[in-house]
């Protein structure tokens, strides 16, 4: 279990296909606190560190995590956010996020807002994952308050702490993210998809 509060933006600085898998060696300040077999999120997507060499480790995604996220198309050079696993006893600042992603979008829109920025993303609706206003949502691992919601797609506001800490100032339009939606709300779709 994951909060979607970035600890880090980290380098990719290695990437090599397996077979359907993807090992994917990850440079990051906080290398020398992870142990093999630990969870750790990247871009919103839970990913087990297989090795540990120096300031970097390795992950590995497998076909059915690249068919669902877009860490297929990371190359060597990107960043990405990261956030470890959640401790309990201690305050959960974002919101309860799993680092299962549903599936991707779309980023359609970026205004700037006179200090703050407004995103907004499009994904395919006939997945059935639903937002709400003041909802909460996550993108590329990021916990995010939902400020307008319709059918296909969504925006979100970013304060500044966030454009700076996470990947938001890379996003250019087009480019596809990992969007988990809330937890609670795929129950209670899931629930009432059930009730039909």
């Amino acid at each position: 279990m994951f909060t979607g509060i970035i600890e880090e933006l980290a380098l990719v600085t290695n990437i090599v296909k397996e077979a359907d898998n993807l090992h994917i060696t990850i440079k990051s300040s906080i290398t020398n606190e992870l142990k093999i077999d630990q969870s750790v999120a990247h871009n919103g997507v839970c990913l087990t560190v297989v090795a540990i060499n120096g300031d970097e480790y390795t992950v590995t995604a497998i076909k059915e995590t690249l068919d669902k996220t877009a860490l297929g198309k990371l190359t060597t050079g990107d960043v990405v956010n990261l956030e470890r696993a959640m401790k309990m006893g201690t305050r959960l600042d974002g919101h309860i996020v799993q680092g299962h992603v549903d599936q991707t979008g779309i980023c359609d829109k970026i205004v700037e807002e006179n200090g703050s920025w407004r995103f907004t993303f499009v994904y395919d609706a006939s997945k059935n994952n639903v937002t709400i206003e003041k909802g909460s949502i996550t993108i590329d691992g990021t916990s995010l308050t939902v400020v307008d919601s319709k059918k296909d797609e969504f925006s979100v506001a970013i304060i500044p702490y966030t454009f700076e800490h996470t990947r938001f100032k890379n996003y250019k339009i087009g480019d596809e993210v990992n969007l988990e939606f809330d937890v609670i709300g795929k129950y209670v779709s899931r629930l009432m998809d059930l009730q039909k």
